[in-house]
């Protein structure tokens, strides 16, 4: 990591190493002020909304902190030249802390919440919220006492690498009071340097204009694709050629992409085949499956096999994870409990500037507080057994998320792996104590998601607290401001989540799905409700909403009439598979494999309704590549991802391989250790280049998926043109030319990684 003049000694053990922040705990500037921290809750929501979108899509977020701080640097610049002040180191903090917010709520809606409707019941908007809010906040409460034990304790030893990294840009683009303020206390030179966010803001509009050009307007396809024919039968590679996805493979690089792709690959190109080739000769379907593997697409295997040994294997590695963290687990809890004593003791005395906390009575009042609204709401289907899981799990894991953050960062931070072990414990209380029935489903994933929530905004609270550990401030202001952004993002986020699945949705006509054979009892049936979106210009009518179980666990909605007589099945935008409504226009569709991947395991243990030999093959993959020395995580979130987005996302950890090797070749005479030229690495103008693709790419996504419902005319008229005049969709050659605007799309952000356009002055 980049040396800072004066600030921290280096150390040659785990002691604690003696530090002087940038700005010193006697210094007065402003911080907690109303623009920084209105600011920062919008960026929260604009960075949380394109982290839901990816996380939905992929089952990966990445951490927002960086480009929220280089945004908020930037505009506060261009407002102080047109008259208005320029913000504080400390200002420009308060918003990166608010503004992180939204990442970590996005990824604990995306990896949850859609599993409800994978369980039989309704996407609600108040429960989604609810989850959020109680989840988010819960998340940094319980932050608080651990602060001083892993922020200040263990300074120089938990690294907190964007936590650091952040801190390096927010001193690099401080304003002059601040730096004369640095300079007055040794912890800097005036002459420090100067970033720009041009890089970021031009990312972002060219992943939004591509996006646009390519998911609206349909200029070229989403997803070139080959499938083979013998002697490789079903056999495939394709690409879903999104910026978002390029910039998320730079972002977390070669070697994590490499991971993932090495499944796809597994999934696509192994196991698919073999599947067609034993399968191929067989007259009947092989269940899971619902019809003959002969008749079947590379999709269609996948759907109806390989998910569940992707879910195993992700499963399992997941455990892996957390078994190999328990250490780390048992010295967070102990210096989380000798912190609630320190904190007790340093009450009676006079707190300096940079250790004042939010008060431990506010803490504990806060946490008692939303444990009674947890069991207030009875749409959340809590009880008090899952109350004091929530508290005790809560706890738990945001002590290891905190802890591991520090060490691994937040992007190899195995929150899924703490949620697939919460459910497994909840479950398995549930299954000793009797409460196996559906009800039991919402309440076991109220616990998880709530958790998991708590957890990962618990590792985001820790960064954010080691970045104003580094710049010096005030611990209380920037636990209120990330405290703010988490309740305004919770709350504008479920709605988000709701409408994406709801954009998303198609109801297929029963008629046109000879299999179905369904009546419902319609004595029985309690709840109405009409057809949503675009469809209900066709159909005013009102129907009972049946849900129906198949051979498979899964359970499937339909509208029924008041006969019982099935008339639509409702096929949701989320976890959804078929693309089209029935007048032939493209919906988006979303993949949630996190969410499935969680339903998977309360039905597995609740109900047993799982193909378990499939998921143990999966398990099995996960033990072979422990047992070969290969990290089994992101190969197995590979193995259940689409190889289309595992393949993109390897292609921008390819570019961001060859953009580092040029970097290390010009850092190779700073004398600097492999910390140090990472933490370089991670601070280029290509990182912040993706990061623009990231958002870019998907507020188009979500703007898009918005607009579905309202532009019903105008997107058909372009499918149809695109289908019978645009050449990137016909002739042998449509994959290739689809392929150009890719092509272009990576050169940039290579030429931008090596500073050949878009230079930053150094």
């Amino acid at each position: 990591m980049a040396t800072e003049i004066g600030n921290v000694a280096k150390q040659s053990s785990s002691k604690p190493v003696l530090f002087r922040p940038f700005i010193g705990e006697e210094t007065k500037l402003r911080e907690l002020t109303v623009l920084p921290l209105i600011f920062g809750t919008l960026l929260g929501i604009v960075f949380g909304a394109s982290s839901l979108y990816l996380v939905l899509k992929t089952g990966l977020t990445v951490s927002a902190s960086i480009p929220v701080a280089v945004i908020s640097i930037t505009i506060f610049r261009l407002l102080s030249k047109v008259g208005l002040r320029n913000a504080t180191i400390l200002e420009n903090n308060i918003v990166q802390t608010a503004g992180s917010a939204g990442e970590s709520i996005a990824f604990g809606f995306g990896a949850t919440m859609p599993a409800i409707m994978i369980l039989g019941f309704d996407l609600e908007i108040l429960n989604v919220m609810l989850v959020g809010v109680l989840g988010g906040l819960l998340g940094i409460l319980m932050m608080i006492p651990l602060r001083r034990a892993l922020i200040v304790e263990q300074h120089g030893v938990l690294k907190y690498p964007e936590g650091t990294a952040c801190a390096e840009v927010l001193k690099a683009g401080a304003d002059e009071d601040s730096l004369r303020e640095a300079e007055k206390a040794g912890t800097a030179e005036i002459g420090a340097v100067k970033i720009g966010a041009r890089t970021i803001f031009t990312g972002f509009g060219i992943g939004l204009a591509y996006k646009a050009l390519m998911s609206a307007f349909k200029m070229w396809k989403e997803v070139p694709e080959r499938v083979f024919g013998a002697p490789f039968k079903g056999g495939s590679l394709s690409a879903e050629i999104s910026p978002e996805l390029l910039g998320v493979g730079f972002i977390i690089g070669p070697y994590i992409s490499g991971l993932m792709v090495g499944g796809g690959i597994l999934a696509y190109l192994v196991l698919i085949p073999a599947i067609k080739f034993f399968g191929d000769g067989l007259s009947e379907p092989l269940a899971p499956g619902t019809v003959p593997i002969s008749q079947m697409s590379p999709d269609d295997v996948r759907s109806a096999y390989i998910l569940y040994i992707g879910a195993g294997s992700v499963a399992a590695a997941g455990i892996i994870s957390m078994v190999r963290s328990l250490p780390t687990i048992w010295a967070g809890l102990k210096g989380g409990l000798s912190d609630l004593r320190g904190a007790q003791r340093a009450g009676a005395g006079k707190v300096q500037r940079t250790d004042q906390d939010i008060s431990m009575k506010w803490v504990i009042g806060g946490i008692v507080l939303l444990v009674v609204l947890i069991l207030t709401f009875r749409s959340l289907h809590m009880n008090l057994i899952g109350a004091i899981m929530i508290v005790l799990f809560g706890f738990l894991f945001v002590t290891v998320s905190s802890r591991l953050t520090g060490e691994v960062g937040s992007s190899s931070n195995p929150i899924s792996g703490m949620t697939v072990a919460t459910l497994l414990l909840t479950c398995l209380i549930f299954v000793i104590v009797g409460w196996t029935t559906p009800p039991y489903y919402v309440t076991a994933l109220m616990v998880g998601a709530i958790v998991c929530i708590a957890a990962s905004n618990g590792g985001t609270t820790s960064q954010d607290l080691k970045t104003g550990f580094l710049v010096g401030a005030t611990p209380r202001n920037q636990q209120i401001a990330i405290l703010f952004g988490s309740l305004a993002s919770a709350l504008l986020l479920g709605p988000i989540l709701i409408q994406l699945n709801q954009t998303g949705t198609v109801y297929v006509p029963v008629k046109d799905i000879p299999a179905v054979e369904l009546r419902a009892d319609s004595s029985q049936l309690k709840i109405r409700e009409p057809l949503k979106g675009p469809q209900a210009a066709d159909d005013s009518n009102s129907y009972f909403v049946w849900y129906h179980t198949d051979n498979a666990g899964n359970a499937q909605k339909y509208l029924v009439n008041d006969q019982g007589v099935p008339v639509y099945q409702v096929d949701p935008g989320i976890n959804g598979t078929v693309d089209k409504r029935p007048d032939g226009t493209s919906v988006p569709k979303f993949d949630a494999p996190k969410a499935t991947l969680m339903s998977y395991i309360i039905k597995g243990i609740l109900d047993r309704k799982l193909p378990w030999a499939l998921v143990l093959l999966g398990v099995m993959i996960t033990i072979m590549l422990e047992a070969s020395g290969v990290p089994s995580l992101a190969f197995a979130v590979g193995v259940y991802l689409p190889l289309s987005t595992s393949l993109t996302i390897f292609i921008g950890g390819g570019i961001r391989w060859l953009v580092d090797r040029t970097l290390r070749k010009r850092l190779a005479d700073k004398n600097l250790t492999e910390e140090q030229v990472v933490a370089e690495t991670d601070k280029s103008p290509g990182v912040l280049m993706a990061s623009g693709y990231i958002a870019g790419g998907a507020i188009a996504g979500i703007i898009i998926a918005f607009l579905a419902g309202v532009t019903v005319e105008t997107n058909r008229r372009i499918e149809e043109w695109a289908g019978t005049h645009n050449p990137f969709f016909q002739g042998d050659y449509s994959n290739l030319l689809s392929l150009i605007p890719f092509v272009l799309l990576t050169i940039i952000l290579y030429l931008t990684g090596r500073e050949m356009i878009l230079k930053h002055k150094q």
